[in-house]
């Protein structure tokens, strides 16, 4: 009997944002030519892991909740009050404690941020080369947002990804160390993302969202 009323207290658990460290430290080997594989795939399934996360998440909140005990999917319609039950193991909770757990943990996104996720949940464990990995990630973390009318970047999802606040994050992107090293590919994607990023901090000004202007960057300013 105890073990059930613990089981139906059980909240959900979502994989914790990476850290910055780790990945600064991961740019800083490629950028001298270095591939290490012990490091490549420890922030790759770090980050897949929190990609993962998101995805479930999402999908609870669209009215498929995960069991944090079992794995079951639970169909909800996300009443506040309602109570999500587990017909497999007898899990209980409230969806209003459950969302609880997702709500501003920068665990929400539309279909674009969605997809690139799932892109790299598929295709990261199955990467035949350290490069291969390496341009996977670098290709994730530079991702964004997006608003459709018009379309233009709006939020990384490396704030989605990477420990630290939006400005935080935006300014940890832009500072990555890059060498004659560097994979190939990864200098155009910083490349893409700095012009990307300049916009973002003009998105966010106009919300009154506290982004840093970059040091090197006063056109921004208004």
């Amino acid at each position: 009997m105890d073990g059930a009323v613990s089981e139906r207290k059980v909240l959900p658990q979502w994989a914790s944002r990476v850290q910055q460290s780790k990945i600064r430290l991961l740019y800083e080997t490629d950028a001298k030519g270095i591939y290490d594989d012990e490091l490549i795939e420890e922030v790759g399934y770090a980050l897949l892991a929190r990609c993962e996360s998101f995805l479930l998440a999402n999908e609870a909140t669209s009215g498929r909740a995960p069991c944090p005990v079992c794995g079951c999917v639970i169909t909800h319609g996300r009443g506040k009050q309602e109570i999500l039950q587990c017909a497999a193991c007898g899990w209980e909770l409230s969806w209003d404690d459950y969302f609880g757990t997702i709500q501003h943990k920068q665990l929400s996104g539309a279909a674009p941020v969605l997809d690139l996720f799932r892109t790299f949940v598929a295709r990261f464990p199955s990467a035949r080369t350290p490069q291969e990995g390496m341009l996977l990630i670098d290709t994730l973390i530079h991702g964004y947002h997006w608003n459709l009318t018009p379309p233009s970047p709006t939020r990384p999802v490396g704030v989605n990804l990477i420990e630290g606040r939006l400005g935080e994050v935006i300014d940890f992107l832009d500072e990555l160390t890059y060498g004659a090293g560097s994979t190939p590919g990864t200098k155009e994607t910083r490349a893409e993302w700095l012009e990307r990023s300049r916009i973002v901090r003009c998105w966010a000004e106009t919300r009154r969202i506290m982004v840093p202007v970059r040091r090197d960057d006063k056109s921004t300013a208004s």
